[in-house]
């Protein structure tokens, strides 16, 4: 029995040797020779090229500046070497006095470590007319590398800042959304930069090459280029967008000029600023100054300015009214005031009023007393659906990040918010876009395309990405009964800019019949005691009201939205007709709209 026993033991023993040896020559072959393999072969990612951004005319926007990375040797600050960093870095600063001393070493020890064995870039980008004089000096340093950088470049600088963006370096959060940020180093901020990143930044390339126990390379196994140089063209005209920028000068606001379609050809958020500035690092005292300016320099105000519409939604309310439980025949008695409870409202018009008005009337002079009685008859449900319809008070969906929504005020929404009931008040204050009402330009650009057409489309500023087309279709969102009445509205637009008692009429002077509609957004209250309101000019710059002027033509056949905000501009048609007329002389100059 004991015999056995030893027996089996052996046996067992021998047996778990025989696995075990069998599991080190052969099982673990794989593994030892990929180990292996990798200590002789290394993979170097390539990064790709960032994508150029065009106009439709093919002009360049967002190109590559040809330029250089230096980059020096990994371990030299281990005490036997480093004497050999600071020759470096002295024969560095010799020749390109620019560079800064301590910036050099600061990047140098962020990447230097035991593990790795690749160069480390000092000097992430350096243009090529600098480097040129010296290049042949440098690229005789064995401990140096120069290789080819590009860098992003806005050629007009600040000209469409916040439709464009800029790309700037990749923070942590950046990276960890997309490793390929590692390798790259920047990606898209804002604009269009960010919106299309993924397609701009392209997909990395890679090389495989065998090294000695030096990392010195010894041959080329595989290589697969980097997809890169993608190409992104906008419905934008550059040159029409530098023409804007000069038309508003100083002055804080936002003008789009948008096909009826919805492709945008120009749009602007004022005041501008330098996109070149944020690729390599913005400087502090830059920073404070832009982001304490009351004028919001880096807000875009196009889809996250919200503003009161003012009486720019009369047009589109007034069609609500006459297609629910009003007709186009309905008309009230303007007197300039309108008692509701304890409170009087009153319209823009305080002598005398408007007299006997109706729905055309109503828009031409943009009568607030008509939509005042109006919105007590329909009531704010209906009010609130139609608008929301029509585009407001929801994004847009344009080809943008982070777009706000805005606010079309209704009971729901203030229950849901506050917890409040609604009152006729506030039903009273909707209906002339004032109160809690809050939209951004794109969207009154939008609602605007729609009351031109009878269709809401999608704002939209690509026009190919690369050699697909990016064509939204606009929606057919109007019942039969709108599509119907919509005429009448068109009518009383027409007559805004065209005839006698038109709120745009003495400021209009274009070579191209318009239709639009003024507006006049107050920024502070009206008390009830002021009987007389205060002229715009005599207010305190930031107390004045904000200024809208939305316009579509030519109005026989609509091809395209023009809207002007001018900030704290005042009177709408005063502050911003000038500028809505010379865009559209600036649209029939460029062929965009053929003379009538």
């Amino acid at each position: 029995m004991k015999v056995k026993l030893i027996l089996t033991l052996f046996v067992s023993i021998w047996l778990a040797l025989i696995v075990r040896l069998f599991f080190l020559a052969v099982e673990s072959n794989h593994y030892y020779s990929k180990l292996s393999r990798d200590n002789t072969v290394k993979t170097e990612k390539i990064a790709p090229v960032r994508g150029e951004i065009v106009d439709i005319n093919n002009k360049p926007i967002a190109i590559n500046k040809l330029g250089f990375t230096i980059l020096l040797k990994p371990h030299l600050l281990q005490e036997k070497n480093i004497k050999i960093f600071e020759e470096e870095i002295a024969s560095l600063t010799a020749l390109l006095p620019n560079l800064n001393v301590k910036d050099l070493i600061k990047n140098y020890k962020k990447k230097d470590s035991f593990y790795n064995h690749s160069y480390i870039d000092i000097v992430p980008f350096i243009s090529y007319e600098e480097i040129v004089p010296v290049y042949s000096v440098l690229n005789l340093r064995k401990n140096l590398q120069i290789i080819p950088a590009p860098k992003r470049y806005y050629p007009y600088g600040g000209v469409g800042s916040h439709i464009i963006g800029y790309v700037s370096r990749a923070n942590k959060k950046d990276v960890e959304n997309n490793e390929l940020l590692e390798l790259i180093g920047y990606t898209g901020k804002t604009g269009i930069e960010k919106q299309y990143n993924e397609f701009l930044q392209g997909e990395s390339g890679y090389r495989e090459i065998k090294v000695n126990a030096n990392n010195q390379e010894i041959e080329e196994i595989s290589y697969k280029g980097a997809d890169e140089d993608k190409k992104l063209t906008l419905n934008v005209d550059i040159e029409l967008q530098k023409y804007i920028s000069t038309l508003f000068a100083d002055q804080a606001g936002a003008v789009i000029v948008m096909n009826v379609d919805g492709s945008i050809l120009s749009a602007s958020s004022f005041p501008e600023y330098d996109l070149n500035t944020f690729v390599s690092g913005i400087t502090y005292d830059m920073w404070n100054d832009l982001s304490t300016s009351l004028d919001k320099p880096f807000t875009n105000k196009l889809i996250n300015g919200l503003y009161p519409p003012g009486s720019t939604i009369k047009t589109g309310l007034g069609l609500v009214y006459i297609t629910t439980k009003l007709s186009e025949f309905w008309s009230v008695n303007c007197t300039s005031e309108m008692p509701l409870g304890n409170r009087i409202f009153r319209c823009w018009k305080q002598q005398g009023g408007h007299g006997g008005t109706s729905i055309v009337k109503a828009i031409r002079e943009s009568c607030d007393d008509y939509f005042y009685k109006g919105s007590l008859i329909v009531g704010n449900e209906k009010m609130s659906e139609g608008l929301m319809r029509f585009g407001l008070g929801r994004v847009t969906n344009i080809d943008l990040p982070n777009e706000f929504i805005g606010i079309v005020p209704s009971r729901e929404w203030k229950k849901r918010k506050y917890n409040k009931p609604w009152t006729l008040g506030e039903t009273v204050n909707t209906s002339i876009g004032q109160g809690d009402f809050l939209i951004t330009p794109i969207q009154m650009a939008r609602y605007t395309a729609l009351m031109a057409t009878g269709k809401l489309p999608t704002p939209h500023i690509a026009k190919m990405v690369g050699d697909k087309p990016y064509t939204p279709q606009p929606e057919d969102i109007l019942t039969q009964e709108e599509k119907k009445k919509l005429p009448l509205v068109q009518q009383a637009m027409y007559e805004v800019c065209n005839e006698p008692g038109g709120t745009a009429l003495h400021y209009v002077n274009s070579k191209v019949k318009i239709a639009g509609k003024t507006g006049t957004a107050q920024v502070i209250a009206i008390g009830q005691e002021e009987k007389k309101r205060k002229a715009e000019h005599d207010m305190e710059y930031y107390s004045r009201s904000h200024a809208w002027f939305t316009t579509y033509g030519p109005y026989n056949k609509p091809q395209y939205v023009v809207l002007v905000l001018v900030e704290h501009g005042g009177h709408g048609g005063a502050a911003s007709g000038e500028i809505v007329s010379k865009v559209y002389d600036k649209l029939l100059e460029l062929g965009y709209i053929t003379k009538e």
